[in-house]
Protein backbone atom coordinates (compact mmCIF):
# COMPACT_ATOMS: atom_id res chain seq x y z
CA UNK A 1 0.00 0.00 0.00
CA UNK A 2 3.13 2.34 0.65
CA UNK A 3 4.00 2.08 -2.79
CA UNK A 4 0.47 2.00 -4.15
CA UNK A 5 0.16 4.87 -2.12
CA UNK A 6 3.54 6.92 -3.49
CA UNK A 7 2.56 6.38 -6.88
CA UNK A 8 -1.07 8.34 -6.76
CA UNK A 9 -0.97 11.79 -5.76
CA UNK A 10 -1.56 15.78 -7.46
CA UNK A 11 0.20 14.25 -10.25
CA UNK A 12 -2.71 12.44 -11.10
CA UNK A 13 -5.34 14.30 -9.67
CA UNK A 14 -4.55 17.73 -10.83
CA UNK A 15 -1.38 17.29 -12.96
CA UNK A 16 -3.62 14.80 -15.73
CA UNK A 17 -5.36 18.32 -16.63
CA UNK A 18 -1.84 19.72 -17.77
CA UNK A 19 -1.05 16.52 -19.83
CA UNK A 20 -4.00 15.87 -21.48
CA UNK A 21 -4.47 19.59 -22.37
CA UNK A 22 -0.63 18.91 -24.05
CA UNK A 23 -1.31 15.44 -25.59
CA UNK A 24 -5.31 14.69 -25.83
CA UNK A 25 -6.17 10.92 -25.91
CA UNK A 26 -2.34 10.10 -26.41
CA UNK A 27 -1.68 10.42 -23.18
CA UNK A 28 -2.79 7.09 -22.07
CA UNK A 29 0.17 6.02 -24.18
CA UNK A 30 2.66 8.46 -22.75
CA UNK A 31 1.72 7.05 -19.29
CA UNK A 32 2.60 3.62 -20.54
CA UNK A 33 5.82 4.38 -21.24
CA UNK A 34 6.69 6.73 -18.49
CA UNK A 35 5.30 3.75 -16.43
CA UNK A 36 7.79 1.40 -18.39
CA UNK A 37 10.43 3.43 -17.12
CA UNK A 38 9.81 3.94 -13.45
CA UNK A 39 9.41 0.24 -13.71
CA UNK A 40 12.59 -0.43 -14.52
CA UNK A 41 14.28 1.72 -12.59
CA UNK A 42 12.19 0.37 -8.92
CA UNK A 43 13.08 -3.17 -10.53
CA UNK A 44 16.84 -1.70 -10.81
CA UNK A 45 16.52 -0.65 -7.34
CA UNK A 46 14.63 -4.29 -5.88
CA UNK A 47 17.51 -5.76 -7.12
CA UNK A 48 19.72 -4.14 -4.92
CA UNK A 49 17.15 -4.27 -2.10
CA UNK A 50 16.48 -7.50 -1.78
CA UNK A 51 20.24 -8.51 -1.86
CA UNK A 52 20.49 -6.13 0.54
CA UNK A 53 17.64 -4.57 2.24
CA UNK A 54 18.90 -1.36 4.94
CA UNK A 55 17.21 1.61 5.41
CA UNK A 56 18.72 4.15 2.95
CA UNK A 57 18.91 2.49 0.08
CA UNK A 58 19.77 4.84 -2.86
CA UNK A 59 23.23 6.63 -0.75
CA UNK A 60 23.87 3.11 0.81
CA UNK A 61 23.72 1.12 -2.41
CA UNK A 62 25.98 4.38 -3.96
CA UNK A 63 28.43 4.20 -1.40
CA UNK A 64 28.88 0.32 -1.25
CA UNK A 65 28.79 -0.47 -5.18
CA UNK A 66 30.08 3.21 -6.65
CA UNK A 67 31.62 5.57 -4.21
CA UNK A 68 31.65 7.71 -0.99
CA UNK A 69 31.11 10.91 -3.33
CA UNK A 70 28.30 8.74 -5.23
CA UNK A 71 26.87 7.62 -1.67
CA UNK A 72 27.19 11.53 -0.65
CA UNK A 73 25.34 12.85 -3.71
CA UNK A 74 22.62 10.54 -3.55
CA UNK A 75 21.46 10.45 -0.40
CA UNK A 76 21.44 14.91 0.08
CA UNK A 77 20.17 14.84 -3.32
CA UNK A 78 17.10 12.70 -2.68
CA UNK A 79 16.91 14.35 0.63
CA UNK A 80 16.29 17.79 -0.45
CA UNK A 81 14.51 16.50 -2.91
CA UNK A 82 12.06 15.14 -0.25
CA UNK A 83 12.50 18.72 1.65
CA UNK A 84 10.94 20.58 -1.22
CA UNK A 85 8.22 18.22 -1.84
CA UNK A 86 7.17 18.26 1.53
CA UNK A 87 7.23 22.40 1.29
CA UNK A 88 4.97 22.63 -1.15
CA UNK A 89 2.30 19.86 0.63
CA UNK A 90 2.80 21.59 3.75
CA UNK A 91 2.37 25.02 2.71
CA UNK A 92 -0.54 24.32 0.67
CA UNK A 93 -2.48 22.16 2.86
CA UNK A 94 -4.07 25.27 4.63
CA UNK A 95 -6.04 26.14 1.23
CA UNK A 96 -8.22 22.23 1.22
CA UNK A 97 -8.58 22.92 5.29
CA UNK A 98 -9.57 26.56 4.40
CA UNK A 99 -12.51 24.65 1.94
CA UNK A 100 -14.28 24.04 5.45
CA UNK A 101 -12.71 26.55 7.76
CA UNK A 102 -11.73 29.82 5.87
CA UNK A 103 -10.85 31.72 9.01
CA UNK A 104 -8.12 28.90 10.08
CA UNK A 105 -4.85 30.62 9.06
CA UNK A 106 -2.78 28.34 6.59
CA UNK A 107 -0.06 28.74 8.85
CA UNK A 108 -1.52 26.98 11.71
CA UNK A 109 -2.84 24.39 9.35
CA UNK A 110 0.70 23.67 8.21
CA UNK A 111 1.57 24.19 12.14
CA UNK A 112 -0.51 21.49 12.88
CA UNK A 113 -0.59 18.54 10.52
CA UNK A 114 3.45 19.04 10.60
CA UNK A 115 3.49 18.41 14.27
CA UNK A 116 1.05 15.63 13.87
CA UNK A 117 2.79 13.58 11.26
CA UNK A 118 6.24 14.15 13.05
CA UNK A 119 4.28 12.73 15.99
CA UNK A 120 3.44 9.75 13.80
CA UNK A 121 7.25 8.94 12.40
CA UNK A 122 8.50 8.67 15.37
CA UNK A 123 6.05 6.72 17.84
CA UNK A 124 7.12 3.84 15.73
CA UNK A 125 7.76 2.19 12.01
CA UNK A 126 4.26 0.42 12.58
CA UNK A 127 2.20 3.49 13.49
CA UNK A 128 3.55 5.08 10.49
CA UNK A 129 2.98 1.83 8.41
CA UNK A 130 -0.93 1.66 9.45
CA UNK A 131 -1.30 5.42 9.23
CA UNK A 132 -0.25 5.39 5.25
CA UNK A 133 -1.85 2.34 4.80
CA UNK A 134 -5.43 4.21 5.43
CA UNK A 135 -3.87 7.26 3.92
CA UNK A 136 -3.22 5.11 0.74
CA UNK A 137 -6.83 3.64 0.90
CA UNK A 138 -8.83 7.08 0.81
CA UNK A 139 -7.00 7.77 -2.30
CA UNK A 140 -7.51 4.30 -3.84
CA UNK A 141 -10.92 4.30 -3.15
CA UNK A 142 -11.44 7.54 -5.05
CA UNK A 143 -9.67 6.56 -7.80
CA UNK A 144 -11.60 3.48 -8.75
CA UNK A 145 -14.76 5.12 -7.85
CA UNK A 146 -13.88 7.53 -10.46
CA UNK A 147 -13.07 4.39 -12.87
CA UNK A 148 -16.53 2.86 -11.99
CA UNK A 149 -19.04 5.22 -12.22
CA UNK A 150 -17.42 6.88 -15.29
CA UNK A 151 -17.95 2.82 -16.85
CA UNK A 152 -21.31 3.24 -15.23
CA UNK A 153 -21.94 6.17 -17.03
CA UNK A 154 -20.53 5.25 -20.13
CA UNK A 155 -22.36 2.51 -20.64
CA UNK A 156 -25.49 3.82 -19.48
CA UNK A 157 -25.14 6.66 -21.62
CA UNK A 158 -26.14 9.50 -18.44
CA UNK A 159 -25.69 12.90 -19.67
CA UNK A 160 -26.71 15.94 -17.28
CA UNK A 161 -25.26 18.42 -19.25
CA UNK A 162 -26.54 19.90 -22.70
CA UNK A 163 -23.53 21.14 -23.73
CA UNK A 164 -21.28 18.11 -23.84
CA UNK A 165 -21.64 15.25 -26.08
CA UNK A 166 -23.30 12.07 -25.02
CA UNK A 167 -20.45 10.00 -23.57
CA UNK A 168 -18.55 7.35 -25.35
CA UNK A 169 -15.53 5.88 -25.40
CA UNK A 170 -15.40 6.47 -28.89
CA UNK A 171 -14.13 10.46 -28.18
CA UNK A 172 -10.57 8.66 -27.39
CA UNK A 173 -10.34 8.81 -31.56
CA UNK A 174 -13.28 10.93 -32.55
CA UNK A 175 -12.12 14.14 -31.16
CA UNK A 176 -9.64 15.11 -33.57
CA UNK A 177 -7.95 11.28 -33.63
CA UNK A 178 -5.84 9.70 -31.00
CA UNK A 179 -3.06 12.17 -31.80
CA UNK A 180 -5.06 15.54 -32.01
CA UNK A 181 -2.12 17.32 -31.05
CA UNK A 182 0.41 15.42 -32.94
CA UNK A 183 3.46 13.50 -32.13
CA UNK A 184 5.21 16.37 -30.74
CA UNK A 185 2.06 17.15 -27.92
CA UNK A 186 2.97 13.30 -26.74
CA UNK A 187 6.45 13.91 -25.99
CA UNK A 188 6.02 16.69 -23.91
CA UNK A 189 3.64 15.35 -22.21
CA UNK A 190 5.96 12.91 -21.17
CA UNK A 191 7.92 15.62 -19.31
CA UNK A 192 4.71 16.18 -17.01
CA UNK A 193 3.73 12.63 -16.69
CA UNK A 194 7.09 11.31 -15.66
CA UNK A 195 7.17 13.38 -12.24
CA UNK A 196 3.70 12.39 -11.67
CA UNK A 197 5.62 9.28 -10.55
CA UNK A 198 7.94 10.56 -8.26
CA UNK A 199 7.41 8.62 -5.10
CA UNK A 200 7.26 5.15 -6.50
CA UNK A 201 10.93 4.54 -5.35
CA UNK A 202 9.76 4.84 -2.27
CA UNK A 203 9.54 0.97 -2.01
CA UNK A 204 13.49 1.07 -1.61
CA UNK A 205 13.64 2.67 1.56
CA UNK A 206 11.14 0.69 2.92
CA UNK A 207 13.13 -2.73 2.49
CA UNK A 208 15.44 -2.25 5.66
CA UNK A 209 12.11 -2.22 8.47
CA UNK A 210 10.27 -4.69 5.70
CA UNK A 211 8.78 -8.14 7.31
CA UNK A 212 10.49 -10.76 4.67
CA UNK A 213 11.82 -8.34 1.87
CA UNK A 214 12.84 -10.89 -0.29
CA UNK A 215 8.90 -11.84 -0.69
CA UNK A 216 7.44 -8.67 -0.01
CA UNK A 217 9.96 -6.41 -2.16
CA UNK A 218 9.57 -8.23 -5.39
CA UNK A 219 5.56 -8.51 -5.01
CA UNK A 220 5.15 -4.46 -4.86
CA UNK A 221 7.72 -3.57 -7.38
CA UNK A 222 5.87 -6.09 -10.41
CA UNK A 223 2.35 -4.91 -9.55
CA UNK A 224 4.24 -0.93 -10.76
CA UNK A 225 3.05 -2.03 -14.32
CA UNK A 226 -0.54 -3.31 -12.98
CA UNK A 227 -1.29 0.25 -11.08
CA UNK A 228 -0.13 2.18 -13.96
CA UNK A 229 -2.63 0.58 -16.34
CA UNK A 230 -5.92 0.50 -13.49
CA UNK A 231 -4.96 3.83 -11.71
CA UNK A 232 -3.54 6.64 -14.53
CA UNK A 233 -4.34 5.03 -18.10
CA UNK A 234 -7.86 3.63 -16.97
CA UNK A 235 -8.52 6.71 -14.95
CA UNK A 236 -7.65 9.11 -17.69
CA UNK A 237 -9.12 6.91 -20.31
CA UNK A 238 -13.23 6.94 -18.63
CA UNK A 239 -12.75 10.66 -18.04
CA UNK A 240 -11.79 11.39 -21.54
CA UNK A 241 -14.38 8.95 -22.57
CA UNK A 242 -16.85 11.12 -19.96
CA UNK A 243 -15.95 14.70 -20.64
CA UNK A 244 -14.25 14.61 -24.07
CA UNK A 245 -10.22 15.64 -23.87
CA UNK A 246 -10.69 19.34 -25.47
CA UNK A 247 -13.61 20.23 -23.15
CA UNK A 248 -11.45 19.56 -19.75
CA UNK A 249 -10.76 23.58 -19.05
CA UNK A 250 -7.97 23.04 -17.02
CA UNK A 251 -8.98 25.08 -14.48
CA UNK A 252 -10.22 22.81 -12.10
CA UNK A 253 -9.21 19.00 -11.44
CA UNK A 254 -11.05 16.62 -14.15
CA UNK A 255 -11.91 14.56 -11.40
CA UNK A 256 -14.24 17.09 -10.06
CA UNK A 257 -15.49 17.68 -13.53
CA UNK A 258 -16.01 14.26 -13.59
CA UNK A 259 -17.98 14.29 -11.11
CA UNK A 260 -20.14 17.07 -11.54
CA UNK A 261 -20.99 15.28 -14.99
CA UNK A 262 -21.95 11.93 -13.35
CA UNK A 263 -24.21 14.64 -10.58
CA UNK A 264 -22.60 13.26 -7.55
CA UNK A 265 -23.64 15.82 -4.74
CA UNK A 266 -20.72 17.01 -3.21
CA UNK A 267 -18.02 16.60 -5.96
CA UNK A 268 -15.89 19.44 -4.63
CA UNK A 269 -16.19 18.01 -0.90
CA UNK A 270 -14.77 14.99 -1.89
CA UNK A 271 -11.83 15.97 -3.65
CA UNK A 272 -10.57 18.28 -1.31
CA UNK A 273 -11.02 15.87 1.33
CA UNK A 274 -9.30 13.38 -0.91
CA UNK A 275 -6.35 15.92 -2.15
CA UNK A 276 -5.74 16.92 1.99
CA UNK A 277 -5.34 13.07 2.19
CA UNK A 278 -2.56 13.14 -0.57
CA UNK A 279 -0.87 16.12 0.73
CA UNK A 280 -0.76 14.46 4.25
CA UNK A 281 0.10 10.77 2.78
CA UNK A 282 2.92 12.35 0.59
CA UNK A 283 4.94 14.48 3.69
CA UNK A 284 4.27 11.22 5.74
CA UNK A 285 5.82 9.19 3.19
CA UNK A 286 8.51 12.09 2.63
CA UNK A 287 9.48 12.89 6.40
CA UNK A 288 9.46 8.54 7.05
CA UNK A 289 12.51 8.57 3.82
CA UNK A 290 14.37 11.56 4.78
CA UNK A 291 14.81 10.53 8.45
CA UNK A 292 16.05 6.87 6.96
CA UNK A 293 17.94 8.78 4.26
CA UNK A 294 19.59 10.97 7.05
CA UNK A 295 20.47 8.10 9.53
CA UNK A 296 22.39 6.30 6.61
CA UNK A 297 24.30 9.29 5.26
CA UNK A 298 25.53 9.30 9.14
CA UNK A 299 26.30 5.84 9.34
CA UNK A 300 28.38 6.34 6.39
CA UNK A 301 29.68 9.21 7.45
CA UNK A 302 28.36 11.64 5.19
CA UNK A 303 26.55 13.64 7.54
CA UNK A 304 26.73 14.71 11.36
CA UNK A 305 27.57 12.00 14.10
CA UNK A 306 24.03 12.90 16.21
CA UNK A 307 21.97 12.15 13.12
CA UNK A 308 23.02 8.16 14.23
CA UNK A 309 20.74 8.37 16.95
CA UNK A 310 17.95 6.00 16.97
CA UNK A 311 15.12 5.22 19.94
CA UNK A 312 14.40 2.07 21.73
CA UNK A 313 12.27 1.04 18.82
CA UNK A 314 15.31 1.56 16.10
CA UNK A 315 13.14 4.91 14.81
CA UNK A 316 16.31 7.28 13.63
CA UNK A 317 14.75 9.75 15.90
CA UNK A 318 17.73 12.81 15.08
CA UNK A 319 16.84 12.02 11.25
CA UNK A 320 12.87 12.63 11.54
CA UNK A 321 13.21 15.41 14.04
CA UNK A 322 15.55 17.58 11.89
CA UNK A 323 13.85 17.03 8.85
CA UNK A 324 10.68 17.73 10.28
CA UNK A 325 12.73 21.07 11.45
CA UNK A 326 14.71 21.92 8.01
CA UNK A 327 10.77 21.87 6.57
CA UNK A 328 9.32 24.18 9.11
CA UNK A 329 11.69 26.54 7.83
CA UNK A 330 11.34 26.13 3.81
CA UNK A 331 7.49 26.53 4.92
CA UNK A 332 8.07 29.76 6.39
CA UNK A 333 10.49 30.87 3.66
CA UNK A 334 7.49 29.93 1.09
CA UNK A 335 4.89 31.95 3.28
CA UNK A 336 7.17 34.79 3.46
CA UNK A 337 8.13 34.59 -0.28
CA UNK A 338 5.85 32.32 -2.02
CA UNK A 339 6.92 33.11 -5.89
CA UNK A 340 10.68 32.84 -5.48
CA UNK A 341 10.83 30.11 -2.96
CA UNK A 342 8.58 27.90 -4.94
CA UNK A 343 10.03 28.83 -8.57
CA UNK A 344 13.98 27.70 -7.08
CA UNK A 345 13.03 25.01 -4.46
CA UNK A 346 10.58 23.15 -6.86
CA UNK A 347 13.03 23.29 -9.99
CA UNK A 348 15.66 21.28 -7.46
CA UNK A 349 13.09 18.93 -6.92
CA UNK A 350 12.20 18.65 -10.39
CA UNK A 351 15.69 17.82 -11.16
CA UNK A 352 16.54 15.86 -8.05
CA UNK A 353 14.25 12.94 -9.34
CA UNK A 354 16.18 13.10 -12.59
CA UNK A 355 19.33 12.86 -10.83
CA UNK A 356 17.96 9.87 -8.55
CA UNK A 357 16.57 8.20 -11.19
CA UNK A 358 19.65 8.31 -13.30
CA UNK A 359 22.02 7.29 -10.04
CA UNK A 360 19.75 4.20 -9.49
CA UNK A 361 20.24 3.07 -12.86
CA UNK A 362 24.13 4.06 -12.84
CA UNK A 363 24.60 2.58 -9.30
CA UNK A 364 22.96 -0.78 -10.53
CA UNK A 365 25.85 -1.07 -13.12
CA UNK A 366 28.15 -0.80 -10.59
CA UNK A 367 26.65 -3.16 -8.49
CA UNK A 368 26.36 -5.92 -11.38
CA UNK A 369 30.25 -5.27 -11.99
CA UNK A 370 31.32 -5.75 -7.86
CA UNK A 371 29.43 -9.34 -7.85
CA UNK A 372 30.31 -10.48 -10.97
CA UNK A 373 28.55 -12.77 -13.13
CA UNK A 374 28.56 -15.40 -10.36
CA UNK A 375 26.97 -12.83 -8.42
CA UNK A 376 24.19 -12.10 -10.79
CA UNK A 377 23.53 -15.82 -11.22
CA UNK A 378 22.94 -16.40 -7.73
CA UNK A 379 20.61 -12.96 -7.65
CA UNK A 380 16.84 -14.13 -6.68
CA UNK A 381 15.24 -10.82 -8.24
CA UNK A 382 16.85 -9.63 -11.09
CA UNK A 383 16.53 -6.32 -13.45
CA UNK A 384 15.52 -7.82 -17.13
CA UNK A 385 18.01 -7.44 -19.58
CA UNK A 386 20.00 -6.04 -17.42
CA UNK A 387 23.20 -5.27 -19.73
CA UNK A 388 21.33 -3.53 -21.95
CA UNK A 389 18.27 -1.70 -19.71
CA UNK A 390 20.47 0.94 -17.58
CA UNK A 391 22.11 2.54 -20.75
CA UNK A 392 17.95 2.62 -22.32
CA UNK A 393 16.94 4.30 -19.18
CA UNK A 394 19.45 6.60 -19.04
CA UNK A 395 19.42 7.59 -23.03
CA UNK A 396 15.46 8.45 -22.57
CA UNK A 397 16.10 10.55 -19.09
CA UNK A 398 18.66 12.50 -21.36
CA UNK A 399 16.18 12.96 -24.08
CA UNK A 400 13.50 14.01 -21.12
CA UNK A 401 16.73 16.66 -20.45
CA UNK A 402 16.02 18.20 -23.97
CA UNK A 403 12.44 17.81 -23.79
CA UNK A 404 12.53 20.09 -20.24
CA UNK A 405 14.41 22.58 -22.32
CA UNK A 406 11.87 23.55 -24.39
CA UNK A 407 9.22 23.58 -21.90
CA UNK A 408 8.88 26.74 -20.28
CA UNK A 409 7.51 25.63 -16.67
CA UNK A 410 10.62 23.05 -16.42
CA UNK A 411 13.07 25.12 -18.21
CA UNK A 412 14.66 26.46 -14.97
CA UNK A 413 14.84 22.87 -13.72
CA UNK A 414 17.30 22.22 -16.28
CA UNK A 415 19.39 25.30 -15.64
CA UNK A 416 19.24 24.65 -12.10
CA UNK A 417 20.44 21.17 -12.28
CA UNK A 418 24.36 21.42 -13.00
CA UNK A 419 24.63 24.49 -10.32
CA UNK A 420 22.31 21.82 -8.08
CA UNK A 421 25.14 19.06 -8.83
CA UNK A 422 27.71 21.54 -8.34
CA UNK A 423 26.84 22.42 -4.42
CA UNK A 424 26.55 18.79 -3.61
CA UNK A 425 30.03 17.96 -5.02
CA UNK A 426 31.54 21.12 -3.02
CA UNK A 427 30.01 20.11 -0.11
CA UNK A 428 31.16 16.08 -0.36
CA UNK A 429 35.02 18.14 -0.90
CA UNK A 430 34.74 20.52 1.92
CA UNK A 431 33.50 17.31 4.13
CA UNK A 432 36.34 15.37 3.27
CA UNK A 433 38.76 17.47 3.16
CA UNK A 434 37.77 18.91 7.04
CA UNK A 435 37.65 15.14 8.20
CA UNK A 436 41.41 14.35 6.68
CA UNK A 437 42.40 17.53 8.64
CA UNK A 438 41.17 16.23 11.53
Amino acid sequence: MIALGGAIGTGLFYGSAESIGLAGPSVLLTYLIGGAVIFLVVRALGEMSVDDPVSGAFSHYANVNWSARAGFVSGWNYWFNYIAVSMVELSVVGSFVNYWLPDVPTWVSATIFLVLITGVNLVGVRVFGETEFWLACVKVAAVIGLIVLGIVVVVLGINHSADLPDPSFAHLWDQGGFFPLGAGGTLFALVVVMFSFGGTELIGITAGEAERPERTIPRAINQVVLRVLIFYVGALAVIMAVVPWNQLDGSTSPFVQIFDRIGVPGAAHILNLVMLTAVISVYNSGLYANGRMLYALALQGNAPRYLRRVSRSGIPISGVLTSSAVTALAVVVVFLWPEFAFQILMSVALIAAIINWSMIMITQLKFRARIGPAGAAALTFRLPFARVTPWLVLAFFACLLVLMCFHPGYRTAVLVGPIWLAVLLVAFEVQRRRRAAA
